[in-house]
């Protein structure tokens, strides 16, 4: 594990001060071995870890290349870790997408197109025909605020709310939402985030997106039982 660590952190290095910029072609597996000095199998297991990061493509036949590094790719697994939490650490994203969602919301209300205002509106009418239907809900749920973070323009702040707000955390919340009769109130809470957005009004959709996660998160600690220790 000490030489596979060490071969990451000196690919990570050659990554990070251009020697290998994005979309770069890796040496092949024996020149990276003499270059750093390190064992074939040890370079083997660091491009193997860097390939699951989205940092390495493999691709057969071809050979190893520098991607895109894009955060929409490095960023990838947080909402497959999201997925898999539970109890209070679901809590805790829930508190951490609270901090993240009224800002990025606010930054959206400056920059937002006519065309994504006019997406966002036919996302908001058909939320409002849909309601009672959970997994309808969830969809429209899930492209409104796709959309929402995308009008901010910042593709790192899009890639790490979009893996906060996982499919499974968002259908348990609209299930609890719909069985408690108050996804009417959600839905609502949409249109005057929508509504703020449309008036390109900062202040307002910080504090509409405020009160949306505050909903959301209130109905998941009535489903999330906190942990007790054993």
């Amino acid at each position: 594990m000490a030489l596979t660590d060490d071969a990451i952190a000196r690919l990570r290095n050659m990554i990070q001060s251009g020697e290998l910029p994005p979309g770069a072609r890796l040496p092949s597996e024996q020149q990276l071995a003499a270059q750093m000095g390190l064992s074939r199998s040890g370079v083997r297991e660091a491009v193997k870890v860097l390939e699951s990061a989205r940092v390495l493509d493999v691709r057969r036949g071809d050979g190893t290349y520098v991607t895109s590094l894009a955060p929409r790719l490095l960023l990838e697994g947080l909402g497959f870790a999201v997925e898999l939490l539970r109890g209070d650490t679901l809590r805790e994203v829930m508190e951490v997408r609270r901090m993240l969602e009224p800002s990025a919301t606010a930054l959206a209300a400056a920059r937002i197109t006519d065309e994504q205002v006019e997406a966002l509106a036919g996302l908001v009418d058909r939320m409002g025909t849909v309601a009672g239907d959970a997994e309808a809900l969830m969809e429209c749920d899930i492209q409104f605020h796709q959309l929402v973070a995308g009008a901010t323009g910042n593709e790192t702040l899009t890639s790490l709310l979009e893996g906060l707000s996982g499919r499974t955390v968002r259908a348990r919340i609209w299930r609890g939402l719909i069985e408690g009769n108050v996804a009417g109130a959600t839905v609502d809470e949409h249109r005057a985030i929508f509504l703020a957005l449309r008036a390109r009004d900062q202040p307002l959709a910080y504090a509409a997106a405020l009160l949306h996660v505050n909903t959301s998160e209130a109905w998941l600690r009535t489903i999330v039982k906190p942990q007790r220790p054993d």
